[in-house]
């Protein structure tokens, strides 16, 4: 294995068409279908050098069409091995595409199997959080293109639904993703069930340290291609950041949505139970909205995302589960509730919307403990956002949360009530009702709501009165007499 090739390509002409390629007709008629004719500038550099067998590290900006970029060609390529039989054998696992997450994985099969429509090949895609066995006999009836979760593929080779010995091109798609959610080990399984010789294809937004190292140890002599700045984020893509205080950042993304009257919106949050609570927030404020995330089944992560494509959700709180592959068109603004963590994920957040030379809007909420997770942001992308004001916005003008929704653990019902007692100025020991008991007071207007508490469990504790316990009956009138002796230990009585 060589080191990498960098080779940064110059922009693609604007004339350029996907029939310049040398393409097969059915693939082109497959493009036509979709309405495409002339290539970006990804596939229209990625496409040559890939047909021609070569390794590759392709970047660019999320949403430019990678996927494109490296299925055209893989579809052109195993064209000398499509045939119509119906035997499984004459249909191995040729060209395995590994992507880091479940909305990908199906995004990515879909547009190959929209351009693979006119030809005999066959392929599939297989996830995790499903039944395993509508995949395994689709694989067991033989497919040429396999797009897969390192874990659901890993199952179905133990299984041996699946083999791995005929592959010839071997994708990684947002690889730096697949480290950083532990796949790491699960990719060396796999590639070390390759063959050898093979054609390796890596392509994403970003490429950090680690995926570098990790290319220079399966790639062969492979080459760059980077039609941006690495890391950048799109031009057409407006950036913002507007500063609260961190118990207001719920009413300040409710003030936004009202504000801008926003429809179809993404909003990130960092956490699965982050993402609940918000949208639960927003629907009781009257916003349709929905939440996916790892904690979600699949059937029901894709019954919402189905159901916000069609407009029937406005908006979608997602974790970065959805950051990367999420394909939705006219997604005119994404807002990031929480700063990401890792700076990266910002680029491929904001990258949902402004995609195929779109405009878009990137909305970004922080409180001040994230200044060091934005000033990552900005080292990263090399550039300063823009600082904003919300104008208009009442801190607390939403409705009141509760503990919950807040983060917070409800406290115990003492606390509670001397904290309500504080709040409404007594300054002494609340009067007693009978037996020592507080007395039940009613809330006050605005307070905190309280449950109602059955009088039973109000009553002090009161003893059992019972009557004096009767003398324990014995079978003689006669005193007791005395224990006899027993028997030491193996040593039996001692003699007198």
């Amino acid at each position: 294995m060589s080191d990498i090739e960098s080779t940064v390509q110059p922009a693609a002409p604007a004339q350029v068409r996907f029939s310049d390629f040398g393409l097969s007709p059915d693939i082109l008629r497959a493009l036509t279908d979709q309405g495409y004719e002339h290539p970006t500038p990804i596939q229209a550099q990625a496409i040559p050098v890939v047909l021609q067998g070569r390794d590759v590290m392709g970047a660019a900006q999320t949403g430019t069409g990678k996927t494109a970029g490296f299925s055209l060609p893989i579809i052109q390529l195993l064209l000398a091995h499509a045939n119509a039989s119906m035997s499984p054998a004459r249909h191995p696992v040729r060209a395995l595409i590994l992507t880091p997450t479940r909305e990908l994985a199906v995004q990515v099969a879909e547009n190959v199997q929209a351009y693979s429509r006119h030809t005999p090949l066959r392929a599939t895609v297989v996830y995790g959080g499903v039944d395993i066995k509508p995949q395994a006999a689709i694989m067991r009836g033989g497919v040429e293109i396999v797009i897969a979760t390192p874990g659901r593929l890993l199952d179905h080779v133990e299984q041996k639904n699946i083999s791995l010995s005929q592959v010839q091109m071997l994708v990684m798609d947002e690889a730096d993703r697949m480290l950083d959610m532990g796949f790491l080990p699960d990719l060396q399984r796999i590639i070390n069930m390759l063959p050898k010789v093979r054609q390796n294809l890596m392509f994403s937004a970003t490429f950090s340290p680690e995926i570098k190292r990790l290319a220079s140890t399966f790639l062969t002599d492979p080459v760059t291609i980077e039609v941006a700045r690495s890391n950048a984020t799109a031009d057409k893509v407006t950036q913002v950041v507007y500063k609260v205080n961190e118990e207001h950042k719920r009413d300040a993304v409710a003030h936004i949505l009202r504000a801008r009257e926003l429809k179809q919106v993404i909003v990130f949050s960092n956490t699965k139970i982050g993402a609940s609570r918000l949208s639960r927030g927003l629907e009781q404020e009257g916003m349709k909205a929905s939440a996916i995330h790892g904690d979600k089944t699949q059937q029901e992560r894709m019954a919402a995302l189905e159901a916000f494509k069609r407009g029937e959700i406005d908006v979608l709180v997602a974790t970065d589960v959805a950051a990367r592959g999420l394909d939705i068109s006219d997604l005119p603004c994404v807002i990031n509730y929480d700063l990401p963590y890792n700076a990266e994920d910002y680029v491929h957040r904001i990258g949902r919307t402004g995609r195929a030379g779109a405009s878009g809007d990137a909305i970004s909420i922080y409180s001040e403990k994230d200044e060091r997770l934005l000033a990552d942001i900005e080292k990263l992308i090399k550039q300063t956002i823009k600082r904003g004001e919300l104008e208009g916005f009442r801190p607390g003008a939403s409705a009141p949360r509760s503990f919950e929704d807040r983060g917070e653990r409800r406290p115990p019902r003492r606390d509670a009530e001397r904290a309500e007692r504080a709040d409404r100025g007594a300054s002494a020991p609340a009067s007693n009702g009978p037996a020592g008991r507080p007395s039940e007071r009613g809330p006050r207007p605005g307070g905190p709501r309280r449950d109602k508490v059955d009088p039973w469990f109000l009553k002090p504790y009161e003893p059992v009165r019972s009557s004096s316990p009767a003398p324990v009956a014995t079978t003689s009138s006669s005193p007791s007499k005395p224990k006899g002796q027993v028997a030491a230990l193996l040593g039996g009585l001692r003699k007198e």
